[in-house]
């Protein structure tokens, strides 16, 4: 089997509402989307978010690496040969993770569906049958943040995902209005994106927070200060999580060697892809540190993949992979049990992408071959 095609398309995905986190707010979500055809006339999709707070990557210089400098090395190659295609794609650019994230998932896509398993059967088969699913709270008033959460609470929701990262005792206040809005029994999660900057900030709003029992805080500083998560983490008893700060196996190295999280959130967007993303979960296990497998609020095609990830590891313990619950429109049809997801046994990344609707929401594409 080997790729004769590669095609790339740069959508706009629209959100049913803005989702506003500490450095940005969006009222759609820019994607590439790759389209991989194979000799036997297999076709596999894949998906890279970018994000420049966070890998340096845009949603225009992704498009334009898979088109100039990614796409035309692979064409020819056996998308079978991950370790391969990774290394041809590392030879070729330093970097680029979530460029290099949506041709992994492609091929994993292809391959999947050539051999007739899921993908998660080609990662080691499935661990978990089934994960809870975390609703996000985009950063609004304390007020605002409560009412959202008693209604996903009413739903059906068990643990909520707070975005935080303006001032401290500002966010303290929205933290506490949805504690005291939704009872003890549900699990809260604060995701600050780096916005409290620094240990000393992030010490004083946990000490104001010990009372809400918190599931975990996570990157609270900027996404480099691995000392900084390690004076957190000393001098509290909330859990810290890494989000940011984990992008590829020299970080994950650094946060072993320090110990500076007790949870760490790995996103194929950040790490380039499915392969990678078992590779840095295989050095989680080996140090004893809980994994969560995080979006960069993908369509269809990248949550799969993401969940394909969750769904075959043991130590993967949580999954927020919610993106397309919050679009008007998607382009492919993951099925969401709410509160809960469910994978079908279907081949590939098990899901279908609707061809007319991907050429709705396209901007521009590029096929080559």
């Amino acid at each position: 089997m080997k790729i004769t095609e590669i095609e790339v398309f740069a959508i706009r995905l629209p959100l049913i509402e803005p989702f506003v986190i500490s450095y940005a707010s969006f009222d759609d979500m820019p994607s590439i989307i790759v389209k991989v055809t194979t000799d036997t006339g297999h076709i596999g999709y894949g998906e890279g978010v970018a994000d420049e707070h966070v890998t340096g990557e845009s949603w225009t210089s992704t498009y334009e690496i898979i088109k100039r400098t990614l796409a035309p090395k692979l064409i020819g190659e056996n998308p079978k040969n991950m370790e391969r295609i990774h290394d041809l794609m590392d030879k070729e650019i330093y970097g680029a993770p979530t460029a290099k994230a949506a041709i992994d998932i492609a091929c994993y896509d292809v391959v999947g569906k050539a051999l007739g398993i899921p993908v998660y059967d080609l990662l080691g088969g499935r661990y978990h049958a089934e994960f809870p699913i975390t609703h996000v709270l985009s950063i609004a008033s304390p007020e605002k943040m409560a009412d959202e959460a008693e209604q996903r609470v009413a739903a059906g929701y068990r643990s909520l995902k707070m975005k935080v990262g303006a001032k401290v005792m500002d966010d303290v206040k929205r933290i506490e209005a949805v504690r005291a809005r939704v009872g003890e029994e549900i699990a809260i999660r604060v995701d600050v994106n780096q916005g409290w900057k620094n240990s000393a900030n992030t010490l004083q709003g946990l000490r104001k927070l010990e009372h809400c029992n918190l599931d975990w805080i996570e990157q609270p500083v900027v996404q480099d200060d691995f000392d900084g998560m390690v004076e957190i983490k000393s001098k509290t008893p909330t859990p810290v999580m890494i989000d940011e700060g984990l992008r590829g196996f020299r970080d994950m190295r650094e946060i072993i060697a320090k110990r500076a999280a007790d949870k760490v959130n790995i996103k194929l967007m950040k790490c380039g892809g499915i392969y990678p993303a078992m590779k840095l979960a295989h050095m989680a296990e080996m140090a004893g540190i809980e994994c969560q497998i995080g979006s960069m609020v993908e369509s269809s095609v990248g949550s799969a993949a993401g969940f394909h990830v969750g769904f075959a590891k043991k130590f993967i313990t949580s999954v927020e992979l919610t993106g397309p619950l919050k679009f008007k429109e998607d382009i492919g049809n993951l099925k969401y049990d709410v509160p809960f997801i469910r994978l079908n046994e279907k081949p590939g990344l098990g899901i279908d992408v609707d061809e007319e609707q991907l050429q709705k929401l396209t901007r521009f594409s590029e096929k080559i071959s």
